[in-house]
């Protein structure tokens, strides 16, 4: 099956394995197939993507969401706040992650041995069970480059590092989480020329939330690039979206986004109608392929898409109680 989804390149070939997913995974999820029969939406119901039946996000915080009877390669944990629960995903098959995430970054950017890897992810590198630090670490390790690595408070270092390479002509990538990159640029002012800034959102507490083109204008003034790329991932995805900028996402061939109706969750919008975001990774093959996030977006013809926001808990309509 990885041979199948990581050679999409068609709609066709796309909605094709789609439908065998979800037919696999209602087979053989618990939880997926206690949600469908409970939303009485059953394989033979569903002939087009839009119909197939998306599992809250929420349940990853309150069971095991697996389709395969394998062992447990790696747990995945989100951070969470204290106290609350966190999502775990639970992956049977580290190798689907990494090829996801391998053919990703390579769709969008090239060869990684082309880069220098930095990543300033300090509250990821701070816990256990980051997906994001184990792509990245894995990334820093394809790019076979010494100069590569993690920083967690060494901005002096980084900020050397980053002015010593960009002058040298090498191309870099600094991927940081949002409140990090902001520390850096208070200390020091950059005009990068072969640089890549990429955010992976969020302030974690750290700091005041800014919307987006306001965090995008602080760091490009910061960092002298015309653009900032975004990575979109989350705990319960083995896929990422990247956007060059503009805070417009491109997602890979295994991948795509729908938006939801707020008031019912069943109903999937047209293009260009904001909505909640419906994600389909096929790379979850063994998890559940079909989730419901708490984030608002919009998705345009093109097939690209917009965060916007996100779902307070009162919000959340038409999905709350099939998670009791």
């Amino acid at each position: 099956m990885q041979e199948t989804i990581f050679n999409i390149k068609s709609n066709e070939q796309f909605t094709k394995a789609a439908l065998e997913v979800f037919k696999h995974q209602f087979k053989n999820n618990k939880v997926y197939r206690s949600f469908c029969d409970l939303i009485n939406r059953h394989p033979s119901d569903v002939t087009k993507v839009a119909q197939i039946p998306f599992l809250p996000i929420q349940f990853f915080k309150l069971r095991e969401v697996l389709s395969s009877t394998e062992k447990v390669e790696e747990t995945f944990t989100s951070s969470g706040t204290t106290g609350s629960a966190t999502s775990k995903h639970f992956v049977t098959d580290i190798n689907f992650y990494k090829q996801s995430y391998l053919n990703g970054f390579a769709n969008f950017y090239g060869n990684i041995e082309e880069y220098t890897v930095l990543a300033l992810l300090p509250n990821y590198l701070e816990r256990n069970g980051s997906s994001l630090v184990f792509m990245v670490d894995d990334l820093i390790a394809k790019s076979k480059n010494s100069e590569s690595g993690f920083y967690l408070n060494n901005l002096d270092e980084l900020a050397k590092k980053l002015l010593n390479l960009d002058k040298k002509g090498q191309k870099v990538l600094l991927i940081g989480v949002s409140f990090a990159l902001l520390d850096l640029i208070e200390k020091y002012q950059f005009k990068l020329k072969n640089t890549i800034i990429m955010e992976t959102g969020g302030m974690k507490g750290r700091r005041k939330e800014l919307i987006r083109n306001e965090l995008h204008q602080l760091l490009q003034d910061g960092f002298g690039v015309g653009e900032i790329h975004s990575e979109y991932g989350m705990t319960e995805l083995l896929s990422q979206a990247y956007s060059k900028g503009n805070g417009v996402f491109e997602t890979p061939p295994w991948m795509k986004i729908l938006t939801r109706d707020t008031e019912d969750a069943l109903t999937i919008l047209p293009t260009e109608k904001a909505g909640g975001i419906n994600i389909i990774d096929l790379a979850n093959y063994n998890s559940c392929s079909f989730i419901a996030t708490q984030d608002l977006g919009k998705v345009y013809q093109n097939g690209t898409f917009e965060i916007i926001g996100r779902f307070d808990n009162s919000d959340i309509r038409g999905c709350n109680l099939m998670v009791l």
